[in-house]
């Protein structure tokens, strides 16, 4: 129903925004039918991470998660043994690796965006432009005003490891790794 004064706003911009989310997960995770290797959100959000902060830690991927580190140790064995991501000796630190994507991460993510890309252009292409350009101004005001509320570095749910417990992640310039995260996944 609008709201009086403000023609075709929704009384509850909050429920709106939540059933826009729930489509746009529809419509990303049609991306990852049939994709082969076929890698959980959890998975996908670390090589995200990781394609974004190239030679990133473990400790600074389970601050970008919100993941503690046997959990993320555990997430970046199943990616090794995919052929996802490599880790290698940091070069001065002998207790620390670097995670690094493999030709064949990069062209999984490529793949992914690409889809995704065609999707949510299919839908975008049923919108009058009027609608799409308040769609993309509505959109850049509300990533202005999210940033910063997650100081943390992730938000509240942020994974299916969540079970295996969310660690108490340091500051990582996190709205902003979050935002690329959430872009690109």
């Amino acid at each position: 129903m609008p709201r009086p004064g403000r023609p075709g706003a929704h009384e509850d911009p909050a429920a709106a925004l939540g059933g826009a989310a729930e489509l746009l997960a529809v419509l990303h995770a049609h991306g990852q039918d049939g994709a082969d290797p076929a890698v959980s959100p959890s998975q996908l959000r670390a090589l995200i991470a990781v394609e974004a902060a190239e030679g990133i830690n473990l400790r600074a991927l389970g601050d970008v998660l919100g993941s503690r580190p046997p959990s993320v140790t555990r997430l970046c064995d199943r990616l090794e043994a995919l052929g996802l991501l490599t880790r290698s000796p940091h070069p001065s630190s002998r207790r620390e690796v670097e995670l690094r994507l493999t030709p064949r991460a990069r062209a999984l993510l490529e793949e992914r965006r690409a889809i995704r890309a065609r999707a949510f252009s299919a839908v975008l292409a049923r919108m009058a432009p009027e609608a799409v350009d308040a769609l993309v101004s509505g959109l850049a005001a509300f990533r202005e005003a999210a940033d910063g509320l997650l100081p943390s570095g992730r938000p509240a749910d942020t994974s299916d490891d969540q079970a295996e417990g969310a660690g108490s992640p340091g500051d990582t310039g996190a709205a902003r790794t979050i935002a690329r995260i959430a872009d690109s996944a």
